[in-house]
């Protein structure tokens, strides 16, 4: 637990306000001991009646807070660890070399510190009551791990030992089950229909003080961090605090409408930036994990990118929307379907794409075997698509070291800065290029070039100029010598898969 300084008193130094309540003046008795005081006693005026009703429906959330207060719990946890040597020892004792030139200098006095031993760590977040028997959200982060989850009801006072029923890492989301029935459970409802401006309050228990409340707007929508591989955040001013993690952000009617699960700081505290899983998110893991044991997801087998305004004039969109399929993987329900590389799509089922991770995200909601119909830009000419998605599987992506080859061929214009070579068996082993690639490779960037600044690398593959194939360096040139100071547009492979670039001419 992190160490806390004294609260300040109200009144600084000494008794003053305080005096009032250990001499029993307070709450209803203040009023009839200052009106018997003496005249030595501040005449103050008072009025001891309860906040008037028209007046708290519009200025108090103490009813939104009554209702889902018991709904949201405390979360404790401990974690086991095996820990070799004592307070006195370094860990650099574990090296049979450093142990001979300095065990006199590090190892203890008393040998009972020597032997192996076991630490308990705790962690402490917060979660919420979805269903009447027993079943929680909140995130995986705050039980990962864990030997032993303990849930108190702050309502109530009664803690129970806690069973993870499924975890969920691409969102950072755990569902738990609690044993015990009419349970106070959160009322949910349609995150999608939250507005910008919206009031919410982010409930939990921040740093371990017990639950709190805090109150802010909704700052922003359909926000993607790079915390998790599937984000679809509720970005709010509600402070939120370590401690805060899993528990509830609901609405002015205290409707569940998301999971708080980070903050963006700089100091650890608050700072105005929380983000929270939209429920209709959970709810679908929920869903998924309670009957199926685990979380299926769908898989199209595309690599994709966003559309920029330069690529959105270049494949014959009127704006920048939808997602850029830069590269169709073999054997997959988009090879199948007739996808092709430098597709946009820009629907699912009909419903618009704002942009790449719109599509990702969709994708990834509908079910294994669910046939789509995507809407499709080909050339500038739309068309549909059919398509049955799969189950998508777990990958692991590999980063792989560039090489830095000899005897680089050199380019001007739009490709100034940047040097080429053959893409030879050594590289293609090197860096586990598919048979199926064949390209140009780069060897060099210079930093200061408008290829560098639109992303091209060394160790990078030009698999095609302007939508014409390049297999080898003279391909390059060629195409190149074509477009003047007209932008280029590149297809690039690069450790394991593929991304359109588009390089503005520089200024010479």
């Amino acid at each position: 637990m992190p160490t806390m300084k004294h609260p300040t008193r109200l009144n600084g130094e000494g008794q003053g306000a305080s005096s009032w309540v250990s001499s029993g003046l307070a709450g209803a008795g203040l009023l009839a001991g200052l009106l018997g005081a003496d005249a030595a006693t501040p005449r103050l005026n008072l009025d001891p009646t309860p906040l008037a009703p028209e007046i708290r429906q519009h200025s108090s959330y103490a009813a939104v807070v009554k209702k889902v207060a018991p709904s949201v719990v405390n979360i404790f946890t401990t974690k086991i660890v095996e820990q070799r040597y004592g307070s006195g020892l370094s860990p650099f004792m574990e090296d049979p070399v450093f142990r001979f030139f300095f065990r006199d200098q590090l190892e203890p006095r008393d040998p009972r510190e020597t032997l192996p031993g076991k630490r308990r760590e705790s962690n402490l977040g917060s979660g919420v009551i979805v269903t009447e028997d027993g079943y929680l959200l909140t995130n995986l982060h705050v039980v990962e791990g864990a030997d032993e989850i303990k849930v108190a009801l702050p309502s109530s006072g009664k803690e129970y030992d806690a069973e993870v029923v499924g975890t969920d890492p691409q969102t950072d989301l755990v569902v738990l089950k609690i044993e015990d029935t009419g349970l106070p459970a959160a009322t949910l409802t349609d995150s999608d229909l939250l507005e910008i401006g919206d009031t919410v309050l982010a409930i939990g228990n921040p740093f371990g003080v017990g639950q709190a409340v805090t109150m802010g707007i909704v700052s922003a929508k359909e926000r993607g961090m790079g915390l998790v591989d599937y984000e679809d955040f509720i970005q709010t001013d509600a402070s939120i605090n370590p401690g805060n993690s899993g528990g509830a952000l609901v609405d002015a009617q205290g409707r569940l409408v998301g999971i708080n699960t980070a903050i963006l700081s700089r100091t650890g505290g608050n700072q105005g930036i929380g983000f929270a899983v939209p429920i209709n998110l959970a709810g679908l893991i929920l869903e998924r994990i309670v009957l199926d044991g685990r979380v299926t997801r769908g898989f199209l087998g595309v690599r994709i990118q966003p559309v920029t305004p330069g690529l959105a004039k270049q494949f014959g969109l009127e704006d920048a929307h939808g997602a850029l399929v830069s590269d169709v993987i073999p054997g997959t329900p988009a090879e199948k379907a007739g996808l092709k590389v430098g597709d946009v799509i820009v629907d699912l089922d009909g419903a618009a794409l704002k942009d790449s991770r719109d599509l990702r995200f969709k994708v990834a909601q509908t079910a294994p075997g669910t046939k789509v119909t995507m809407g499709v830009v080909r050339d500038g000419k739309p068309q549909e698509i059919k398509v049955a998605l799969e189950e998508l599987s777990p990958e692991e992506l590999v980063q792989r070291p560039r090489s830095n080859p000899s005897e680089p061929e050199v380019l001007s214009g739009a490709l100034s800065g940047v040097e080429l070579g053959e893409l030879d068996s050594d590289f293609r082993e090197a860096h586990a290029v598919p048979e199926r690639i064949a390209g140009v490779r780069v060897t060099r960037v210079a930093p200061d070039s408008p290829a560098f600044e639109a992303g091209l690398r060394a160790g990078d593959l030009i698999l095609s100029l302007n939508r014409n194939e390049t297999r080898r360096p003279e391909d390059v040139f060629n195409l190149h010598r074509k477009t003047g100071k007209e932008p280029v547009l590149l297809l690039v492979w690069s450790e394991g898969s593929t991304r359109y670039l588009l390089i503005e001419a520089g200024g010479d």
